[in-house]
């Protein structure tokens, strides 16, 4: 890798991580706002830690301020074995971008104040609400390389396994557990509510995170350093060949790829880098057979 492809590769991954982590935030304002003030629960690990918070506080009585959850610490405790699985599994620079994730996840679900009085007091419009704001920062984190662990770290493994399998999915598995603890151990409105939160969570994570939505590009340039700048920073590879303009005969380059509709983004910045004149046609692609890496 050039220095020129080597700064921009920085360049992306910095913006990437910085929107992740963003994700992140938006993630625990979600839940902190909206999905806290009136007793719900969160589903998948921040669920598991949102019920140990409740044994904890409750039950074994540690003192803890009104308008901090420690939730978010206990989903860090949990995160640490998954978190040795991303290492192991889904690659170094991943777990970076992990780790970086769910430290600040941690810091803003413990440092965004729970309000004393909610905002929204009808819990139907604070499920859907809290769900949007939520799953929307979920998928913005995993659209953009990074995840806040838990479950998202099982269905990003069971995905490279499974092309059909979604975070969504895993996520609503692990829900079942975590909900049939919570009916027996609150009174059931409280298990609905948590549960149109969940759903609604999960629809939006699915919905923003685009990997199970691919897009074939049709690239037409005459530039040379166009593939490599694609390589090094959405690590795809073309087919390519060569053809010649019918108004001024001349000799261009043209590169065909399908990827991610988060990496056709990608594509239209490195394009504007690197080539503003290429011509590109981006098509939706239905399915796929043969050999295609399914990026996180």
């Amino acid at each position: 890798m050039n220095k020129t492809d080597r700064m921009h590769f920085l360049k992306t991954y910095g913006r990437r991580l910085a929107t992740a982590v963003l994700g992140t935030l938006l993630f625990a304002a979600g839940v902190n706002l909206f999905i806290v003030p009136i007793s719900l629960y969160s589903g998948g690990f921040l669920g598991i830690g949102m019920v140990l918070r409740t044994l904890l506080v409750d039950y074994a009585h540690i003192p803890i301020p009104a308008n901090v959850d420690i939730a978010g610490i206990l989903l860090y405790i949990i995160n640490v074995p998954l978190l040795v699985l991303a290492y192991k599994k889904l690659g170094k620079r991943f777990f970076v971008d992990t780790l970086v994730c769910v430290t600040f996840q941690t810091v803003f679900l413990t440092l965004i104040p729970i309000p004393t009085v909610p905002i929204l007091t009808d819990n139907l419009a604070a499920s859907i609400v809290g769900g949007v704001i939520a799953g929307y920062g979920c998928g913005m984190t995993l659209q953009n390389g990074g995840c806040g662990g838990g479950q998202d770290i099982l269905g990003l493994y069971f995905m490279q396994k499974d092309r059909n399998f979604s975070v969504g999915k895993i996520s609503m598995m692990i829900n079942i557990a975590v909900f049939t603890a919570c009916a027996l151990m609150y009174d059931l409105s409280t298990v609905i509510y948590s549960l149109i939160y969940v759903a609604v969570y999960n629809f939006v994570t699915d919905y923003t995170h685009a990997q199970n939505r691919n897009v074939a590009a049709i690239i037409i340039t005459s530039r040379e350093d166009v593939m490599p700048a694609i390589r090094a920073s959405i690590d795809r590879t073309a087919t390519s060949w060569e053809g010649t303009g019918s108004f001024a005969g001349k000799k261009h380059q043209i590169l065909y790829m399908v990827m991610s509709q988060y990496e056709a983004m990608e594509l239209r910045h490195i394009l504007k880098e690197t080539d503003p004149g290429a011509f590109v046609t981006f098509l939706n692609v239905s399915g796929i057979l043969g050999n295609f890496d399914k990026h996180l």
